[in-house]
């Protein structure tokens, strides 16, 4: 048996305090749908990259969402905001209360996103940002003259947006046309097809384009940092959009000074398993643990403590757990613009006196922590423990407790797996009626029942 520790459900969440360097806790509901700002690396030059300022673009805030959680930084900070404009991302709309990205000129004390602009506007003009990077899903490819009805100057894709040729003597990164074809000569080096060419794309708002004097990019040039906006085409699949994204952000941050490595392929099939991996939510400080890769469309009766959506902790800044709309006490749980699942909880007081159960896996006697996953190759036994019932959930015995007796996968009706592909089970251990907590077993095989019974004791609490 191998016991598989979940990935990472503490994100590595950057505070106010710019001196402070270590990694803190994230509660995702604690502040629903409030955006977040991670900090990789604790020296200068520091670049801000924000993605998810419009909820329909996905290219950039899954770039972002990668930035934060699979990215090292050995020289120079990267401070990344994912999920900027988080409830739009979650209602896949360009903005609920118009468009963020045109509120950052003038902007009304009682607009709702009032206080997301401001903070995000304080965290542009902190003294030691230097670069920032604006992330974009734009319609079409961008060309400077016209060639298509896709290709041509009213499209957006494919290019990286300056507000002017340059600015003030001295400010860094501040020749921002030169700068972006530097970036352009590299991503295009690396295209996936010809046409995928990124240009240059002026829009020369200092000259007075009242349009994009309300974004967030002239905001930061106004204030003296080099800003640029990065829009992949959204005629795209969104891990190709992401690959662009990443190769235009890492070229500025390779230029801007910054050293960083990354833990997958730079490549669009390198980045769709990036952002499929790691996908899960936990509750009660990991007592309860789903893997969320492969999850079924809805999990019924899941035990969860009461208030378990505010101790919800989820392993991608850009997803939440919340109430679904038109299910009464369903929890609907995002990933960014989709639905990954639906739970139907059941609320349960949560009791501590135990971490986890011994259990005997293929005749090795292990010890299953709770929010883990226990490999199971044929057999696993529960140990019993006095006062503490066990419930495999799946399993028909007619019994109340379940510990101290072999189980195998064939036992298990499929319908009751976490995952579609049924292999994963949960196991939940009770003292009375208050949860202790929950692991799951994970099955070398699917083979199982296939007809499920109208009233199973797998089901039992």
């Amino acid at each position: 048996m191998t016991l598989r520790i979940p990935g990472n459900f503490v994100h590595r969440v950057v505070l106010t305090c710019l001196f402070c360097c270590l990694p803190f806790p994230f509660n995702a509901l604690a502040f629903p749908l409030d955006f977040t700002m991670f900090r990789l690396g604790c020296t200068t030059p520091v670049v801000l990259v924000v993605g998810g300022i419009q909820g329909d673009e996905p290219g950039g805030f899954s770039a972002a969402t990668l930035l934060a959680t699979r990215y090292e930084f050995g020289r120079g900070t990267l401070r990344v905001v994912p999920n900027l404009n988080f409830p739009s991302i979650i209602k896949r709309s360009r903005g609920l209360y118009g468009d963020m990205n045109r509120k950052f000129a003038r902007l009304d004390d009682k607009d709702p996103e009032y206080a997301t602009v401001r903070r995000i506007q304080d965290l542009i003009t902190a003294p030691d940002v230097g670069l920032v990077l604006n992330l974009h899903d734009g319609s079409g490819f961008y060309r400077p003259v016209y060639e298509d009805k896709l290709k041509n100057p009213a499209r957006w894709g494919q290019s990286i947006i300056i507000d002017q040729e340059k600015m003030e003597s001295g400010i860094f990164m501040g020749d921002l046309a030169s700068e972006a074809d530097k970036v352009a000569r590299q991503v295009n080096g690396k295209l996936v097809k010809p046409f995928h060419a990124v240009h240059i794309h002026n829009t020369k708002t200092a000259d007075g384009d009242r349009e994009m004097e309300k974004s967030l990019s002239w905001f930061a040039v106004r204030h003296n940092k080099a800003a640029f906006g990065l829009e992949a085409s959204k005629e795209f699949s969104v891990p190709m959009r992401t690959y662009y994204h990443l190769l235009m952000v890492e070229a500025f941050l390779s230029m801007a000074g910054l050293e960083f490595s990354r833990d997958f392929e730079l490549s669009p099939a390198g980045i769709e398993r990036a952002l499929g991996e790691n996908l899960g939510v936990s509750f009660a400080g990991n007592r309860i643990f789903l893997p969320l890769e492969d999850a079924r469309p809805a999990i019924n009766r899941l035990p969860l403590p009461k208030g378990g959506v505010a101790s919800a902790i989820t392993s991608k800044p850009i997803m939440a757990v919340l109430p679904c709309e038109g299910k009464r006490d369903g929890l609907c749980i995002h990933y960014g613009n989709r639905t990954v699942t639906l739970i139907q909880p059941e609320w349960r007081e949560i009791e501590a006196g135990l971490d986890g159960m011994r259990v005997m896996v293929d005749g090795q006697e292990k010890f299953a922590p709770f929010g883990q996953i226990v490999d199971v190759k044929d057999t696993v036994i529960i140990n019993r423990m006095d006062g503490y019932r066990v419930n495999a959930i799946g399993l028909d015995r007619g019994l109340a407790d379940e510990s101290g007796i072999p189980l195998t996968r064939g036992e298990f009706e499929t319908r009751f797996s976490v995952d579609k592909g049924g292999r994963l089970f949960r196991v939940e251990v009770y003292k009375g009626k208050k949860l202790s907590g929950m692991f799951l077993l994970r099955f070398a095989n699917a083979a199982g029942k296939k007809v499920a019974r109208k009233h199973t004791q797998g089901m039992r609490r």
